[in-house]
């Protein structure tokens, strides 16, 4: 693998386009990266316009690039355009999916044991009020999703494989694509939150062969909190209930019948923030040109840098396991509660975030951990950052190790 797919003046370039590089160390982009400048900067510029010229007129200007939306995301996933709608995060896409599909009693949904707490309860609410069944399947213990494990939980009631591609506690990457032609062998419908890889790594849902994502924009996408979407393959989008509609979910409508939409943005809302929407057209379209095959290079690049150099220092305990590895790096360091090291790292200007056990309660459940550090990386990180976050926590830990014996 190429270890540096940027050259050092792209990556000055990435980090001159993103003012935030220049006040912090920001590891926290699993949970929300720092966008690049023309992002806030389009936002701020178009509420402007909304002010001096109305909110309606301002949207009717920038229709086309709005809707350009749909097919930058559409290129970013290999998918058409009609096969898109735009939601708010990704837990509104999955619970536009999932509840979509309409399970009943005896239905039978497959899930892993790294899926996401949101995407939880929506399985557990199915279970408890319509006699859903569930089946979690745990990973190996070289700490992969068993393929062999899924096949043979699959019975003639199964409809839903539900999965989450990058698990948001930890650092291994599940086998979307392998998981996929299994679903497709057994014609079952198969439901992908890439919330933590879209913009981390390539996402093709013809290759993967998914045939409902759901994805948000504010973490390695780089876009807005508030933005996400919702892929949902065309031949699906007749069959998937309307759990909610309003205006926009139609074409016509008489006072005794309407006529649905023939495409995904059925899905969506009419009213929008617009401002947020065309910010996530910039980060989608910065990514697009970055290149998300060099930026999953950079992303495993780094995260492999970090994981050695945690592994290097006394009582720090590394938890990632699985192949591949992404750019979500989960430690303890004995002696420190998760939150104190966030606090400490944070007085140091150094973000890193805490993984809590119910962001993925199966997962921690099984590995008995109540919630561990989580620094994640992106392309427009450096190495220098790395050595600074690893020589930050040394110095964590010789400093409680100086308490402790005086």
């Amino acid at each position: 693998m190429n270890t540096q797919p940027f050259s050092e003046a792209e990556i000055l370039a990435f980090r001159k386009d993103t003012k935030g590089t220049t006040a912090l160390v920001h590891f926290n982009n699993a949970g929300a990266s720092l966008p690049p400048d023309i992002v806030t900067d389009i936002i701020t510029a178009y509420l402007q316009e909304e002010i001096l010229n109305g909110s309606y007129e301002t949207e009717e200007k920038y229709r086309p690039q709005l809707d350009n939306t749909h097919t930058l995301i559409a290129r970013l996933i290999n998918a058409n355009s009609d096969e898109i709608a735009l939601t708010e995060n990704a837990s509104a896409a999955w619970d536009i999916a999932f509840y979509g599909m309409n399970l009943r009693a005896g239905d039978e949904v497959i899930t892993s044991e790294m899926e996401y707490a949101s995407n939880v309860l929506g399985l557990l609410y199915a279970q408890e009020k319509h006699g859903v069944k569930i089946t979690v399947i745990a990973n190996d213990d070289e700490g992969n999703f068993p393929l062999t494990a899924l096949e043979a939980a699959i019975t003639a009631n199964t409809r839903l494989i539900a999965i989450t591609h990058i698990p948001s506690t930890a650092g291994n990457v599940l086998p979307a694509i392998e998981i996929g032609r299994i679903a497709r062998q057994h014609n079952i419908t198969y439901l992908l939150d890439a919330s933590q890889s879209a913009g981390q790594m390539p996402l093709d849902v013809q290759a993967i062969g998914c045939d409902l994502l759901a994805v948000t924009g504010r973490k390695f996408l780089r876009g807005p909190r508030g933005t996400g979407f919702l892929y949902v393959k065309k031949a699906l989008q007749p069959q998937l209930k309307l759990e909610l509609m309003d205006g926009f979910t139609i074409t016509s409508i008489t006072t005794h019948n309407y006529t649905v939409r023939n495409d995904a943005r059925r899905f969506e809302w009419h009213e929008k923030n617009h401002a947020i929407v065309l910010g996530f057209n910039k980060a989608i379209e910065y990514v697009l040109n970055a290149g998300t095959d060099r930026i999953w290079q950079r992303v495993q690049y780094l995260s492999g840098l970090l994981r050695q150099q945690l592994q290097a220092i006394p009582g720090v305990v590394v938890h990632d396991t699985g192949t591949p590895l992404c750019g979500i790096v989960t430690f303890t360091v004995t002696g420190f509660e998760p939150v104190e090291i966030k606090n400490r790292l944070s007085a140091k200007r150094i973000n890193v975030n805490v993984g809590p056990a119910k962001s993925t309660v199966f997962y921690m459940h099984r590995k008995a951990l109540t919630s561990v550090v989580r620094a994640s990386v992106h392309y427009y990180n450096t190495e220098e950052e790395i050595s600074l976050l690893s020589s930050a926590i040394n110095t964590i830990i010789q400093s409680g190790t100086l308490a402790a014996n005086q």
